[in-house]
């Protein structure tokens, strides 16, 4: 097993693997879906699909693939290490966006104990950088701000500052930071509002970036916690149980020019200064304006100007929170959806290496490959209007019919093997827990997998439901519609069953027009599109259902049963000021009012 270093210098065989055997996989389905089409006759519409599968079987192949690479090898930290104390002055930024001030800074408050317990506490400051837009919270942050102060004995190494502009979103306010300030740091760590990072962890990643002076960012894999939802805990488990191996194969297939996610990374002050400096795109959004998914441009530009971005997918006690429902997903998707797409206004950027291109090329295709597929759904129902008439009797003067081979197998065969490709990386994960011993850390092999099972079964019937707002994001996007940067929800995530309906109506119209439609042109196809149909008919019952809290004892993750340091400090933190607030008696304290007042 070759280190994090090695494997950058070494990432063109694991890429050259991955494309060679995911194009194999798709030019295989590409071929079975001619024969399949050749036993009445190939026509247009026939190769059509066939192409709508080459590229839809390819795509799926590429992120299978990238699992199955990652159970190939274990992570490790790199041999490089750094010779005697820490002396690097880093920052700690904490972008926040009218979020809650008593929650994001009672784990800016557990962060900084966990760094003073250390001992190289002295060498971090932490950076507030508000963009709240609401008076009404920006006046809470300024007040319990001062309690952070107080609690922590932290004047002289915490600062907080509102932009009175919110130009450029969070990458502007990080530049703004940046360019004002950045020259008092060499290394600045960027969260969001609800990171959350060991002190140890902090301080080796600074440890990394001063042994090796040529990484200009370097990115750890955050875990989900805290979720209480169905849905969450789902997300959650699946987060925690199948990521660590698809991270693992993304790093090396990424070598030294990826990934950055945007949060719980350490960049190089210098380095993110002279190179990351975002254009605003000529026009006006969604295609125009200030670059949304500024972290793959971010680190494509580090790259550029020959600085290492790496992912160290070895690096532990990287936390952040995910969104509770499954509405509240397709908002920050629709957001994710909008910045991929304006990528198209990159990938012809000069001086960019191929690599970043072809990153940017990922990023846009995890968006429209679900036009893929429905171009595939529409084309099958089409296609018995293109086909030819039947000819029975081939061959002159035989007098009897010669009938069509049956190629339901072969059908059948393509169906198996494009699930397959979905579901197998997810049992390789389940058998190599079992076998490693990490099942333990979820409550158990037997545990494990059926909660492997669950989130499976989950996802297969909400799947249809995601594909269909993800459907709606690319079409808005396309006919110029700027979705905006709307708040993260982390209040309260139950929906009844009137809120689902109003969020999902539209999805219930279409599948049900969608079942009559093939219905009445193509009955034949009925049966096989009833699994992604009756899950949209249903949306709201799936949609209010998972978002209500579960005590169920499946999903288990490994903060289920041991807590992280810097997690339970944060919860007695928070415990106690929420204590002291309702102490206070003032009712501009209060959460609701705030939220009232939003």
């Amino acid at each position: 097993m070759t280190s994090p270093a090695v494997r950058a210098g070494s990432a063109a065989l694991p890429r050259g693997v991955a494309i060679v055997l995911s194009l194999i996989a798709g030019a295989g389905a590409f071929m079975l879906f001619l024969q399949f089409g050749w036993a009445d006759g190939l026509d247009f519409i026939d190769i059509l699909r066939a192409v709508l599968i080459l590229i839809s079987t390819w795509w799926l192949a590429w992120g299978a693939v990238q699992g199955l690479m990652g159970l190939t090898t274990r992570a490790e930290p790199p041999r490089l290490t750094l010779a005697g104390p820490l002396t690097a002055r880093c920052v700690v930024l904490v972008p926040v966006y009218n979020e809650d001030p008593l929650t994001t800074f009672s784990r800016v408050s557990a962060m900084d104990e966990s760094l003073h317990a250390t001992g190289y506490g002295h060498l971090f400051h932490i950076a507030i950088l508000s963009d709240t837009r609401n008076d009404a919270i920006a006046a809470r942050e300024r007040l319990w701000f001062l309690r952070l102060l107080k609690d922590r004995a932290a004047e002289g190494r915490m600062f907080y500052r509102r932009r009175t502009d919110n130009k450029g979103k969070k990458a502007g306010n990080i530049e703004d930071f940046i360019q004002k300030s950045g020259a008092a740091y060499d290394l600045a760590l960027i969260l969001d509002a609800d990171s959350l990072m060991e002190g140890a962890t902090i301080v080796e990643m600074a440890r990394r970036m001063e042994a090796e002076q040529d990484i200009g960012l370097l990115q750890t894999l955050p875990v989900v916690t805290r979720a209480s939802t169905r849905f969450g805990r789902a997300m959650q488990f699946s987060a925690a149980f199948h990521s660590p191996a698809f991270a693992r194969g993304l790093a090396m297939m990424q070598g030294r020019s990826g990934p950055f996610w945007g949060h719980n990374a350490m960049v190089r002050v210098r380095a993110f200064a002279e190179s990351c400096g975002l254009p605003e795109l000529a026009g006006q959004p969604p295609f125009g304006g200030h670059i949304m998914s500024h972290d793959y441009v971010e680190a494509a530009l580090l790259a550029r100007a020959g600085w290492r971005v790496r992912l160290d997918d070895d690096l532990g006690g990287s936390f952040e929170e995910g969104p509770e429902n499954l509405v509240d997903h397709a908002k920050r998707d629709r957001r994710w959806c909008q910045g991929n797409l304006q990528h198209t206004r990159l990938l012809l950027a000069p001086g960019l290496l191929p690599w970043s291109r072809f990153v940017f090329f990922q990023g846009i295709m995890a968006y429209i490959s679900p036009l893929f597929w429905i171009g595939f759904m529409l084309a099958s129902i089409a296609a018995p209007f293109f086909a030819p008439a039947p000819d029975y009797f081939p061959e002159p003067y035989w007098p009897f019919p010669i009938f069509p081979q049956a190629e339901t197998s072969k059908a059948i065969g393509l169906a198996i093997g494009v699930f397959g490709l979905l579901i197998l990386p997810k049992f390789a994960v389940a058998l190599h827990a079992a076998m490693s011993g990490r099942a333990q850390s979820f409550g158990g092999a037997l545990r494990a997998f059926v909660s492997m099972m669950a989130e499976l079964l989950f996802s297969s019937i909400s799947a249809p439901v995601l594909l269909a707002y993800q459907t709606r994001s690319v079409f808005q996007v396309l006919l110029g519609r700027d979705g905006g940067w709307p708040t993260n929800n982390r209040g309260d995530a139950r929906l009844s069953l009137a809120e689902a309906w109003a969020a999902s109506h539209w999805v219930v119209s279409t599948g049900v027009l969608s079942l009559i439609g093939t219905w009445m042109l193509a009955p034949g196809l009925v049966v096989w599109m009833l699994p992604v149909l009756v899950p949209m008919m249903l949306a709201p019952v799936i949609i209010s259902w998972s978002s209500r809290p579960t005590q169920s004892g499946m999903f288990v993750t490994p903060t289920d049963l041991q807590e992280a340091p810097v997690m339970r400090r944060q919860r007695e933190i928070l415990a106690l000021w929420e204590r002291d607030m309702i102490a206070m008696k003032d009712i501009s304290l209060v959460p609701e009012a705030v939220h009232a007042a939003s």
